[in-house]
């Protein structure tokens, strides 16, 4: 159509990275290349070379700063917002709001994932070596904690204690989680699962979502992302070191 020669060349590569970033991501393109220079080099032994010429990786550099999509991040929860959920679901008398709201103020002051207290929605990922269980447990006047069994940094599963002291407020976290294990343990005494809802199976992301979308009305800039985002932004405030935050 273009009257291209078949074989590829740097011009031609280069041609094919600007017309494709005007459809697809410039990140994509890249792919794509490693694909076809895969596929052609047995019969075009310098497909390679001309993929890795200057002006295939320079128009490539160029298109990804011309077709940069900017990055959306969800917002942090704040300690207001905490205060704002504490003062909706605290004097509930249902189960699984107590079970929310101590999930919510545990993974916002401990700085967890929120798949490391939930379980993910689809049931081929759902493993119980990643259920934090009930007698890891340990609580006292001061600070409360458990045993995480795995986290996304943990490569030999050995696991890592959590703990979360107390704070006097009115979002005290040590409070929260009192109030649901003593709940928990009057409903499920003989169940090893520490996180567990009313009718007895464990909760899932979208049903943490679901909750946590209702108490803020709705609100599409909070994820589950916003709770360990919320902490270290409060921690940071607070003038907690850098250092301590990352670890």
């Amino acid at each position: 159509l273009h009257h291209f020669p078949i074989e590829p060349t740097p011009d031609t590569l280069s041609f094919f990275v600007v017309y494709m970033s005007h459809h697809i991501s410039p990140q994509s393109v890249a792919s794509y290349l490693s694909g076809i220079s895969s596929t052609l080099e047995p019969h075009f032994p310098l497909v390679r070379q001309s993929r890795l010429s200057r002006i295939v990786t320079r128009t490539l550099a160029g298109c990804k700063k011309q077709f940069a999509v900017g990055i959306h991040r969800k917002l942090p929860l704040t300690i207001e917002d905490i205060e704002h959920a504490c003062h909706i679901f605290a004097n509930s008398t249902s189960f699984d709001d107590s079970l929310f709201l101590a999930i919510l103020l545990t993974g916002f002051f401990a700085l967890l994932r929120l798949g490391e207290l939930t379980w993910p929605n689809n049931p081929d990922l759902q493993s119980y070596r990643k259920v934090t269980m009930r007698h890891t447990v340990f609580i006292d006047d001061q600070y409360y904690g458990f045993t995480l069994p795995y986290h996304k940094a943990d490569r030999f599963f050995q696991g890592n204690e959590v703990r979360i002291h107390n704070i006097n407020s009115t979002f005290d976290p040590h409070k929260i989680f009192s109030n649901f294990l003593n709940r928990r343990d009057m409903c499920f005494s003989f169940r090893p699962e520490l996180w567990i809802k009313f009718d007895g199976s464990i909760p899932t992301r979208d049903w943490f979502l679901r909750r946590l979308h209702l108490a803020f009305l709705n609100n599409t800039n909070i994820s589950g992302h916003s709770l360990r985002a919320g902490g270290a932004t409060y921690y940071a405030m607070q003038g907690v070191p850098d250092t301590i935050i990352q670890k």
